[in-house]
């Protein structure tokens, strides 16, 4: 690879000291660089990296930041047909794997071709208010469908391909694609599943009932979550969450409809550190 794009989170490398560098290295090295500074960008097609200013040649994206940062690129970036990188500038992540001291070993490898390229499942989710449609947008990790407002329960009535399954009352629920099993399902108890893997997870946050487990599906099947009436036949308020980011509001009524995405994320893998050994040292500094 010799051509490369950059997208570095601005608050995560104040003066874009660690930027210059890997661009030093990279353009010592004879590779053509360009650089996007990412931020929330709050209206248009985009949200944080503008996708028409990639040169059609870029060989390598990579994401200076964390997880987050490269969920929001990925997000962006959908449509590109071009491998990001997560360079983390923080801790250890299950995305962005490359630290700051094996970034250098990580371009050598990049430079040398020395890769593999990951194909990573993503979400699609439209919300709809009787036959209208209310929005949609896409998610690499999760789509959260979660109570808005008063603290106090929402009831969910959830469905899968069309075919009734459950109703709970709980604080939210979560759709996650196997990247996002090590996200927020799993603080809630969800499974962790190999990212490389092609499943739809569905885990309640906080059921208020002793039986409710997460439920893993076929890529092929259709999620949908209805958000039920309150007490009294309240009209109860909802927001569906895309990978933390993007917002939908529903009301009582409102449906959102979940499935594989046709596109996907493609992720660089240097093979010098595994999912399994990044998940053995997150459980080690979490215990």
């Amino acid at each position: 690879m010799k051509n490369y794009y950059i997208i570095t989170n601005t608050d995560k490398d104040e003066g874009l000291a660690f930027t210059g560098r890997i661009t030093e290295y990279l353009r010592g090295k004879g590779c053509r660089v360009d650089i996007w500074e990412a931020e929330r960008k709050m209206e248009g097609e985009y949200h944080y990296t503008d996708p028409t200013q990639i040169p059609k040649d870029a060989e390598c994206i990579l994401v200076l930041g964390g997880d987050g940062t490269l969920l929001q690129a990925a997000r962006d970036m959908v449509h590109v047909d071009v491998p990001l990188l997560g360079i983390n500038m923080g801790n250890l992540g299950f995305l962005a794997g490359v630290s700051r001291e094996s970034v250098f070993e990580a371009l050598d490898k990049l430079i040398g071709d020395d890769y593999e390229i990951e194909e990573r499942m993503m979400l699609s989710g439209t919300v709809y208010r009787g036959d209208q449609m209310l929005g949609r947008d896409i998610a690499l990790n999760d789509v959260v469908i979660s109570r808005d407002g008063h603290l106090r329960v929402v009831r969910f009535k959830n469905y899968v391909n069309g075919v009734y399954l459950n109703s709970y009352n709980a604080d939210g629920i979560i759709i996650a694609t196997p990247t996002g099993s090590t996200g927020y399902s799993l603080s809630v108890g969800g499974p962790v599943v190999s990212p490389n893997g092609s499943m739809i997870i569905m885990t309640a946050v906080a059921p208020h009932t002793m039986n409710t487990r997460s439920v893993v599906f076929p890529p092929e099947d259709t999620i949908t979550v209805e958000i039920g009436k309150g007490r009294h036949s309240d009209i109860e308020r909802a927001i569906a969450s895309f990978d933390g980011d993007t917002e939908i509001p529903m009301i009582t009524g409102d449906r959102i409809v979940i499935r594989r995405a046709t596109d996907r994320t493609r992720i660089l893998k240097l093979n010098h550190l595994s999912f399994v050994e990044v998940l053995r040292q997150k459980m080690e500094n979490s215990g």
